[in-house]
C-alpha cells in the first residue's frame, strides 16, 4: 500500500508537470496569449513548487510524509477543478500557481518516502519511482491528443479525477510516523547548508529542471512553429519525449546497480547537451520523434539520482535536504521559461532560438557535476 501510494502520487506529477505544455496551445488560442505572457504563466506555477519545496521539507521531517502527500494531492485536485473556469490570464496564473504549490508538496514527500524504503539502494528505487512520472508526463499529451481531442476542459477533469483518487489511496495509506534522527532541528541546520555538496547538488538540479520543463512547456508550440501539426508535436512530445524518460529510467534502475550515481549523471548531463541541440534543429516530425526521445532518455536518471546522491550525504534531516534541493530545481524552471519566453517576444518563430538555453544549461551541468566529484 505505501508503495502504491507513491507510484500514484508521482504519476500525477507527472501528469500535471505535462499539463501546462500540453494545454497552453488551446489557452493561447483562447485567450489570446503571448509566448511571454505563456512564459509569466510558467513562472507562477514555478513560484508555486518553489515555495512548497522550501517550506515543506521541515514540516515532512517533523510531521511526517503523510501529512505532505495528502496535503500536496489535495491542492493539486482543488487547482485542476477551478482551472477550467479560468477567465483570462490572471485566473490561469493563480490556479497555475495553486498546481504548483501542491505539484512541489508531493514531489519532496515521495521522494523522502521511497528513499526511505531501500536506503542502500536509493539511485535505483527512485530512478524506478520516477519512472512512473514519465509514464504520467506521457499520458497526458498522449491522452489530449488522441481521446479528448485537445480539449483542455476535459483534460483537466480527467486529471483532477485521477489526483482525487490518489488522495483518498494516500489516506487510506499506511505510513511510518517520523522519527527523532529525521526530524528538522534548528539548531543541527548549519551541518545541513555548510556543505558544499549542498549547493553543488542544488545548483546542478537548478540547471536540469531549466532544460526539462523547458521541453515540456515549449516543446509543442516550437514544433508548431516548423510546421508540425498539433497532434503530431502532442505525440512526439507524449510518444518521444515522455516515453524515453520512462524507459531511461527503467534501464538506469539497472545500471546504478553497478555504475556510481555521479558517474551516470555525469554521462547523462554530456547526452543532454548533444540530444537537445540536434532535436531543435529538425523541421520533420518521424526525425524530431527519434531526437526528443533520445534527449528524453538521457535526461531519465538525473533527478532521481541526484536526490538519491543528497539522501546518501544527508542521513540526517533528509526532508529538508531534499527540500532545498528540489527548491532550487523549480527556480530553474522558473528562470529558464521566463528567458525562453523573454526571448520568443511574440514570435513564436523565435522559439527555435530561444530553446537553445537548454544544450547551454546541460554543458554547465557537466562543469557542475566533475566539480561534485571532487566533494562527496
Amino acid at each position: 500500500m505505501l508503495i502504491l501510494a507513491a507510484i500514484l502520487a508521482i504519476f500525477v506529477y507527472g501528469m500535471i508537470a505535462a499539463m501546462l505544455g500540453t494545454i497552453l496551445p488551446d489557452l493561447a488560442a483562447r485567450f489570446k496569449l503571448t509566448p511571454k505572457q505563456n512564459g509569466t504563466i510558467a513562472f507562477y506555477q514555478a513560484l508555486g513548487l518553489i515555495i512548497a519545496s522550501v517550506s515543506v521539507g521541515p514540516l515532512i521531517d517533523n510531521e511526517g510524509k503523510k501529512v505532505g502527500m495528502v496535503l500536496g494531492l489535495a491542492l493539486v485536485t482543488v487547482a485542476l477543478v477551478l482551472l477550467p473556469r479560468s477567465g483570462g490570464f490572471t485566473s490561469i496564473a493563480a490556479y497555475l500557481f495553486l498546481l504548483g504549490i501542491g505539484g512541489g508538496i508531493i514531489v519532496t514527500a515521495a521522494n523522502a518516502l521511497a528513499s526511505d524504503v531501500t536506503p542502500d539502494r536509493r539511485g535505483t528505487t527512485l530512478n524506478l519511482l520516477n519512472l512512473f512520472f514519465g509514464l504520467g508526463g506521457l499520458a497526458t499529451p498522449f491522452i489530449s491528443a488522441n481521446l479528448l481531442s485537445r480539449n483542455a476542459v476535459r483534460l483537466c477533469y480527467l486529471v483532477a479525477g485521477f489526483a482525487g483518487a490518489t488522495l483518498l489511496v494516500n489516506i487510506a495509506a499506511p505510513m511510518p510516523l517520523p522519527t527523532g534522527a529525521q526530524s528538522f532541528v534548528f539548531s543541527e541546520i548549519g551541518s545541513v547548508v555548510g556543505r558544499p555538496t549542498l549547493w553543488l547538488c542544488a545548483l546542478f538540479l537548478f540547471l536540469y529542471v531549466a532544460s526539462e520543463v523547458g521541453v515540456w512547456n515549449w516543446l509543442v508550440q516550437h514544433l508548431m512553429a516548423q510546421g508540425i501539426k498539433e497532434s503530431s508535436a502532442l505525440n512526439v512530445l507524449s510518444l518521444g519525449f515522455a516515453l524515453g524518460l520512462l524507459i531511461g529510467r527503467v534501464g538506469a534502475s539497472q545500471v546504478l546497480l553497478s555504475v556510481s550515481p555521479l558517474n551516470v549523471t555525469l554521462a547523462a548531463s554530456i547526452l543532454m547537451a548533444i540530444t537537445t541541440y540536434l532535436m531543435l534543429r529538425t523541421k520533420d516530425p518521424k526525425v524530431a520523434w527519434i531526437l526528443v526521445f533520445l534527449a528524453g532518455a538521457s535526461m531519465a536518471p538525473v533527478f532521481p539520482t541526484t536526490l538519491a546522491i543528497v539522501a546518501d550525504v544527508f542521513p540526517r534531516m533528509t526532508g529538508t535536504a531534499l527540500g532545498i534541493v528540489i527548491t532550487s530545481g523549480w527556480i530553474g524552471l522558473a528562470v529558464s521559461s521566463h528567458i525562453i519566453g523573454s526571448i520568443a517576444g511574440g514570435d513564436p518563430k523565435r522559439l527555435k532560438t530561444a530553446l537553445l538555453v537548454l544544450p547551454g544549461m546541460a554543458v554547465f551541468m557537466i562543469a557542475v557535476n566533475l566539480l561534485l566529484h571532487l566533494t562527496v
